[in-house]
């Protein structure tokens, strides 16, 4: 038996547990310990490349996903292979997984327990660590919305907990009463670095007092203690959903990743914990309670060593991915076939704001799924009042304040689509969402991608400058996400387009940034239909034709451009790009090869905006149709300044009016 061990190290309870229930358990823990010695095989023979062990942690791993029920999701990290195979994840789809096959879960994009299984109930972790913890967040809002009475369980290590994220996820369950329980692995280290180093509290159970939770600190290497605390805690939030942390005590064997090894640590302290080892102790309980005997613990091994062996070959023998461009580009997007319903009935005069306002509220009654989060949006109304009015309407469940924590209500926005549901976050600013920017470009952007999962999810941003509100309510972030393949980026000019692109938005699978010009809110009227209607995304519209040149433009540039057609006479034609990913390619192109010269136009500063991205396409494409060198107009290479003088000089209306005049004149 693995440590020789004849004596028993860890002290079972098994009151509850009758014996066809322990042999269950043993069965649940020892498959991923003889996965661990195969994989660790398979990597020194260069079969896989890389390996993060949970060899000494599979108590915890097997006793949460035993203890939960299969419809309850749980959110795993690299070290919690026994809660896949306690889940009953196919070994040969495992494999094929840590192998980068195309049976694996993410067809060779992305490596070892990084991706989800809705069937399974499981959603894998991202490399950042503490992102999950938002995550499943929203899941277990929409259980309670649902009123499913199920429980979410979310795992962090103690190393991870030292994230923001961390104490967001928590902070937001605790406010909202989320039926949620937050599993710490307290193995003392977060790769070289030891726990004193990480935080000073004693213990994390201390840590709950500050969030108004229950906190219970558990031997995470005593498989049955962990199986009785985590269903008791499940039973209870079950019918009183409330968040509990839980702190599982225990040891990482091996190094973070085998490559990174344990060198730093003290010696003898891995023979200390190896007394401990989860698995050797519960076999040797069960032995000296006579529930299983040597030559059964044989058979049983022989069993899964065959499987895994089995699974292994099958894995292996699949042949290597044959790279596809098709494929790639397919799977970066949810399905989502072209929508356009056509307004019909009457049609009023409106404000840009009041035809957010109505897709808003229209798509609320539309979509009963639909859920409003973020900071002052319910009673107030949000910082612009575009959702005010809507508590009484639609209710505090589903619109929602939220605490000042960006990067955990992003998160619970892809929790809530994961679990079936759509999401609507504002962000008070655009500027805030740096404080989101990782949920957004690694969790939203690469779910689909990655395994999938669509991630339903509009981020409306009130951008731009025009209002006096200085650096850090002004500033033009747009270009940062047309960068992040995965996302949608939609920028409206007017409001019949407002209204009709943040329905289809909503409308769409797919996470979408939703840029609103805060200055446009109340100064830009139009005709907009009283009832509900959808524009087809990543669609740009020619709003006003012409033959001299073309103004590729959007947001405000579009009245800009406008304002200055009228003035100086000119026959130019203007586009109004209204998506800016994904691009309209050919309605750009048509323009230049109709007019010859081309003015690209934006608010966001000169460098690194779009306007290079467009002159370079149009160079490349359009380079023989051309009367003259693509220009780019934008706003300076600063921040946006506070002072109304320094602001107009920042922004690019008197250089545009100089840089079309030259264009015209080439």
């Amino acid at each position: 038996m693995e440590n020789q061990l004849k004596q028993l190290h860890i002290k079972f309870d098994r009151t509850g547990f009758e014996n066809e229930e322990l042999i269950s358990i043993y069965k649940a823990i020892i498959l991923p310990r003889l996965i661990e010695e195969k994989m660790l095989v398979l990597l020194r023979q260069g079969k896989i490349t890389k390996w993060f062990s949970g060899w000494g942690q599979e108590g915890i791993s097997v006793g949460c996903a035993y203890a939960l029920n299969l419809d309850e999701f749980i959110l795993p990290m690299h070290r919690n292979l026994g809660v896949f195979t306690t889940r009953d994840i196919p070994l040969n789809r495992l494999f094929a997984q840590f192998q980068g096959k195309m049976s694996g879960f993410t067809k060779g994009r992305d490596r070892s327990f990084h991706f989800g299984s809705i069937q399974h109930h499981l959603v894998g972790m991202i490399s950042h660590l503490g992102p999950q913890l938002g995550i499943a967040d929203g899941i277990a809002l929409a259980e309670k919305l649902n009123k499913t009475k199920r429980a979410t369980l979310v795992f962090s290590g103690d190393g991870g907990a030292s994230e923001g994220d961390f104490h967001e996820a928590l902070n937001v369950a605790s406010v909202w009463d989320l039926p949620v329980i937050f599993c710490i692995e307290n193995n003392a280290w977060g790769l070289s670095t030891p726990s004193v180093e990480q935080f000073r509290c004693k213990q994390f159970i201390d840590k709950g007092i500050g969030y108004g939770m229950n906190a219970i600190q558990v031997d995470g290497n005593n498989i049955l203690e962990v199986i009785r605390t985590i269903r008791q805690i499940a039973k209870e939030i079950r019918e009183k959903p409330k968040p509990c942390l839980v702190e599982l005590l225990s040891f990482r064997m091996r190094g973070h990743e085998e490559a990174s090894g344990t060198k730093y640590y003290p010696a003898g302290i891995q023979k200390q914990w190896a007394l401990k080892d989860p698995v050797t102790n519960f076999e040797l309980f069960l032995l000296q309670e006579k529930v299983i005997t040597e030559s059964e613990i044989y058979r049983l091994k022989e069993d899964y060593k065959a499987h895994i062996q089995a699974s292994f070959d099958e894995a292996n023998a699949e042949a290597q991915i044959v790279p596809s461009l098709a494929t790639e580009l397919e799977d970066l997007y949810a399905q989502s076939l072209p929508v356009q319903v056509i307004p019909t009935g009457e049609h009023k005069e409106v404000r840009f704001i009041d035809a957010i306002q109505q897709g808003l509220s229209q798509s609320m009654e539309r979509h009963a799924n639909l859920v409003l989060m973020g900071q002052d949006i319910a009673e107030y109304g949000g910082a612009f009042k575009v959702t005010e009015g809507f508590v009484e309407k639609f209710g505090k469940e589903r619109v929602r304040n939220t605490p000042l924590c960006e990067s955990a209500i992003v998160g619970a926005a892809l929790g809530l689509s994961i679990a079936g549901m759509k999401a609507m976050v504002e962000m008070q600013f655009a500027d805030f969402v740096t404080c989101g920017f990782n949920q957004i470009v690694n969790n939203l952007a690469k779910i689909h991608w990655r395994w999938g999962q669509n991630a339903d999810v509009v981020v409306r941003m009130p951008t731009g400058a025009g209002t006096a509100a200085g650096p850090f309510h002004s500033q033009s972030n747009e270009a940062w996400f047309t960068h992040t393949p995965g996302l949608k980026v939609v920028y409206p000019s007017n409001p019949f387009d407002a209204k009709g692109l943040l329905t289809a938005s909503i409308e769409d699978p797919n996470p979408i940034l939703f840029f609103e010009h805060k200055a446009l809110y109340r100064s830009i009227k139009g005709m907009v239909p009283s009832a509900y209607y959808q524009l087809e995304l990543g669609k740009a519209a020619i709003v006003s034709e012409g033959t001299q040149a073309s103004i590729i433009t959007y947001g405000s540039g579009v009245h800009w451009a406008l304002e200055l057609k009228e003035k100086l006479t000119v026959d130019i034609e203007i586009v109004d790009l209204r998506t800016l990913l994904p691009l309209d390619t050919e309605t750009i192109f048509d323009s230049v090869k109709k007019t010859g010269k081309v003015l690209v136009l934006h608010e966001d500063s000169i460098f690194g905006g779009l306007g290079g991205e467009i002159s370079a396409l149009i160079n490349e494409c359009c380079f023989e149709c051309l009367d003259a060198p693509v220009k780019r107009v934008g706003s300076l290479d600063t921040p946006v300044p506070f002072a109304v003088v320094l602001e107009e000089q920042f922004l690019p209306i008197k250089r545009f009016e100089i840089a079309l005049k030259d264009l015209l004149a080439y």
